[in-house]
């Protein structure tokens, strides 16, 4: 047993370094390459720290662990705003959430917490009714945020926007197809890597009985990590003045909403859709 514990916590580890190292600094260098918006870029962000939780939920699911998928889920999204609290205290950068738009974001993180315990006393949860849920709510959470930003927060990224068209130089768009290419290593890595971790999880619970909570719940944590590295260099790249700092905060708070976003209602979704399909 603990030879297969020893391999879950490799594999799982490996994901996140593939993740943190190649994925996600490719995805972020190609999104400002081709001059994107902080939000935009927190958006990207979003997604590739969310391409762990998309692994390990989908091969939780193929393996009939879909218990495990959803602990996952809620710790992954728990530890992700704790990770987000604590980078905007230790940046010093508290007092930015007193903006109305990052106050409205972060309500709607905490609903992407509640929501998911709330589907554990759901009877018949891994239903089509609750992926057809999950999509519309995902819909309904990504128009408002759309409207936020247009309502509270646009004029910064308007101005920043002009202020990296005269940092970021044409040669760089040139290093785009090195990204790009950088990403796709990642995601064939990625592949191998989360077939391997399938293999362990199946065993640990069919073989040696651990809980499905307890192995969501420690995939939540490893899988969380990337978003933390995330958070911090969002606020950490805009240092220079007040509007600046705002923006690395924007950035690092879309971050967190997309990847919570994409964890609950897309992810899940998924993983409740691959279970069906093997029922």
């Amino acid at each position: 047993m603990w030879v297969e514990i020893g391999k879950f916590f490799l594999y799982a580890i490996f994901i996140v370094i593939v993740s943190k190292v190649i994925l996600v600094k490719s995805l972020r260098k190609l999104a400002e390459n081709l001059q994107l918006k902080s939000r935009v870029i927190g958006n990207i962000a979003g997604v590739a720290t969310s391409i762990p939780e998309l692994l390990t939920v989908t091969v939780s699911s193929f393996r009939g662990l879909i218990g495990t998928s959803l602990y996952n889920i809620i710790s992954s999204n728990v530890i992700n705003f704790i990770q987000y609290s604590i980078s905007l205290i230790i940046n010093k950068n508290d007092h930015v959430i007193r903006n109305k738009g990052i106050l409205i974001q972060i309500f709607l993180v905490i609903l992407t917490i509640i929501f998911p315990i709330i589907l554990l006393k759901v009877e018949n949860v891994f239903h089509i009714t609750v992926v057809f849920i999950l999509i519309v709510i995902y819909l309904i959470f990504y128009w408002i945020s759309k409207k936020i930003h247009e309502k509270y927060l646009n004029y910064e990224e308007i101005k920043m926007e002009k202020v990296k068209k005269e940092e970021i130089g044409n040669h760089k768009n040139k290093q785009s197809y090195i990204y790009i290419g950088y990403i796709l290593i990642a995601g064939i890595l990625l592949y191998f890597i989360g077939d391997a971790l399938g293999n362990v999880l199946e065993n640990l619970a069919e073989h040696f009985r651990i809980a499905e909570w307890i192995l969501g719940s420690l995939l939540g944590m490893i899988t969380s990590i990337p978003e933390l590295v995330t958070f911090f260099e969002a606020q950490k790249h805009y240092i220079k003045n007040k509007d600046e700092v705002l923006l690395g905060v924007i950035e690092a708070t879309n971050n967190l909403l997309t990847s919570n976003m994409l964890n609950l209602f897309i992810i899940q979704a998924i993983g409740i859709c691959i279970y069906i399909a093997l029922s």
